[in-house]
């Protein structure tokens, strides 16, 4: 493979070309919080064992 080639393959995708990383890092951040709050509400009210 020639260097041409490989930046040729690397420009082909545009899949995440006109996604915000801003908007990806919030929409995890939101999946996360929701998870540790799902996580507290569950195990909130147990007894230690």
């Amino acid at each position: 493979m020639s260097l041409n080639e490989i930046v040729l393959a690397a420009e082909e995708s545009h899949l995440w070309a006109g996604v915000n990383p801003w908007v990806v890092g919030a929409v995890v951040l939101l999946i996360f919080l929701a998870s540790m709050g799902v996580l507290v509400a569950f195990g909130g009210g147990r007894e230690h064992s």
